[in-house]
């Protein structure tokens, strides 16, 4: 990976270099690569995910004055895996990753996993690297851009958000995700995720992915409660 190369894609120049390095290191690499001098990217992501929901739940309470469940919509369009991913895609990230040589060669919907979650990490990174304005220059400039198109074309009707308001509206009730299952390696990885209101299991879904997983139990609890 050049870094300079992404850093002027990304338009931010790091101080530590190892951090932007770390962000793009997935755990497959380091099962085959035991000697490299950095971890994979997994506490990046975790830092990430909240720095961008952070990011742009402000940005939407600063400049839209809608109801609540608009714009918990709106953010759940512009911070899910299938919208980090078409932005990882159009910074190229794919081509700076660090993969085991399995990953490598799989170009499916794993890997647009693997690319959604390496920009979450770049987030996390450029959060301590830069700091929270220039987090916050990224993600407008990167990901809040895509904000029109959504709302233009009313993309955020996805199972989730439609879940979650639904379930607001009809029980007062925020849904929640829990594991119940996961198995396989890292590079093929299953869960079974399920969709509760407080204690009650509504729906279960499976996926590659935790976020498919409780995208496809919402899309079950719609069903179930006849939401749809």
């Amino acid at each position: 990976m050049e870094s300079s190369s992404l850093e002027k894609k990304i338009k931010i120049e790091f101080n530590n270099k190892d951090l932007l390095k770390q962000a793009l290191v997935h755990r497959s690499y380091l099962n085959e690569n035991p000697a490299f001098n950095l971890k994979d990217n997994e506490r990046l992501e975790f830092l990430g995910d909240a720095v961008l929901e952070m990011i742009v739940t402000e940005y939407l309470y600063e400049n839209y004055p809608n109801p609540e469940g608009e714009l918990t919509n709106w953010r759940a369009s512009l911070v899910n895996s299938k919208m980090l991913a078409k932005v990882a895609n159009q910074l190229k990230l794919n081509n700076d990753l660090f993969l085991s040589k399995g990953e490598s060669k799989d170009t499916g919907r794993a890997r647009q996993y693997i690319s959604a979650n390496a920009l979450e990490a770049l987030i996390g990174a450029i959060y301590l690297d830069q700091g929270y304005k220039e987090s916050y220059e990224f993600i407008k400039r990167e990901i809040i851009k895509e904000l029109p198109k959504i709302i233009k074309n009313k993309l955020y009707h996805d199972p989730k958000s439609l879940f979650q308001e639904k379930a607001q509206d009809k029980t007062g009730i925020t849904p929640s995700y829990e594991v119940i299952k996961e198995w396989g390696p890292d590079h093929d990885k299953n869960f079974i995720v399920g969709v509760y209101l407080e204690k009650e299991l509504i729906a279960e879904g499976q996926g590659i992915s935790k976020q498919e997983a409780q995208e496809k139990a919402a899309a079950d609890g719609l069903k179930k409660k006849k939401w749809n």
